[in-house]
């Protein structure tokens, strides 16, 4: 299929009252459309003409890109280089982990026992962790949710090492996945994202979001508000405070002073009975500044983006909006 390419101006309210331009991908990618019967020059017509009716808030900084599933691409900023992701670094993890430990739905999977190095980075004051306990035997689906609700860094570490013996050789895995997924802009050199130099594009980790979704686990935990622990006295509560709007069903929040604000998200939109899941990434908001500006601006970015997409693609598909 050609690769056809438009270009629109973004539309949304800048701060800096500087448009970005959004480059939209009409043709390669897969699956758009594949129901309507045409022929491949009316398909890329078709999408041309959906995309073309959607006018989104793209960010006026760092990076965004959306798809969704079963049509394909909706846009994405120009300028994508690699940046900084945070704990956006663990969905590849969570990946990892369920490619080589797979979870059937509903499965508990086999026991991970917490080492004296996880326990103790409890502890820390400088880095999100999730409370755990030395010697603790917890199962690998409830350390999913521990490494992806209160996006533990402990926890991201503690299963790499359970996985693969060391951090390191678990983050070659990292790198093996991303590869093997086209994503040829991003490089984890940690499991849990503290380390600035995991970088990637918001187009790659949309890559990433769309595999990542299909694992029944990862995307029943991610749409979880909390969960319990052993001996804990209060409950995990997940990160991304996106879940208590309409149709938002995941995924990852990520933070930090050089990645800024981040965050991959999972919406469900729909007309009828036709129903789409939407995926999102966000990249690279207000970087220098505290990680709490930077998340409060990619809740604010992707807030308005799903909002937009949810109202205005299923009147582009010829429907209603159906936000619920």
């Amino acid at each position: 299929m050609t690769d056809l390419r438009t270009h629109a101006a973004w539309t949304g309210p800048a701060r800096t009252g500087v448009a970005c331009a959004v480059a939209v991908v009409v043709a390669a990618a897969g699956g758009w459309f594949g129901s309507w019967g045409d022929g491949p020059e009316t398909h890329a017509h078709k999408r041309a003409t959906v995309v073309g009716r959607l006018h989104l808030p793209w960010p006026d900084e760092g990076q965004a890109s959306i798809e969704a599933e079963g049509l394909g691409t909706l846009g994405s900023t120009t300028g994508q280089r690699p940046l900084p992701i945070a704990s956006v670094t663990k969905v590849m993890t969570a990946y990892v982990i369920l490619k080589e430990h797979p979870l059937a739905r509903g499965e508990q999977g086999p026991a991970v026992g917490v080492d004296a190095t996880a326990a103790q980075e409890s502890h820390s004051l400088t880095e999100s962790t999730a409370p755990l306990r030395e010697g603790q035997p917890l199962s690998e689906r409830r350390m999913l949710e521990l490494l992806l609700l209160p996006s533990g860094n402990n926890v991201a570490r503690l299963l790499a090492r359970w996985d693969a013996g060391s951090q390191a050789a678990f983050v070659a895995k990292m790198n093996r996945a991303a590869r093997d997924l086209g994503m040829h802009h991003t490089t984890y050199t940690g499991a849990s994202g503290l380390e600035a130099t995991t970088e990637s594009t918001a187009d790659d980790q949309l890559k990433l979001a769309r595999e990542a979704m299909k694992e029944p686990t990862l995307r029943a935990v991610v749409a979880m508000r909390s969960a319990t622990v052993p001996g804990a006295p209060d409950p995990v509560v997940n990160t991304n405070r996106l879940l208590g709007r309409p149709g938002v069903v995941g995924l990852k929040t990520g933070s930090s002073t050089p990645a800024g604000g981040a965050l991959m998200w999972a919406a469900k939109t729909g007309t009828g009975g036709t129903r789409h899941l939407v995926l999102g990434v966000v990249l690279g908001q207000r970087t220098g500044t505290t990680p709490a500006e930077g998340l409060e601006a990619a809740f604010e970015k992707s807030a308005a983006l799903i909002e937009a997409v949810q109202k205005e693609l299923p009147a582009a598909l010829g429907g209603r909006a159906d936000r619920t």
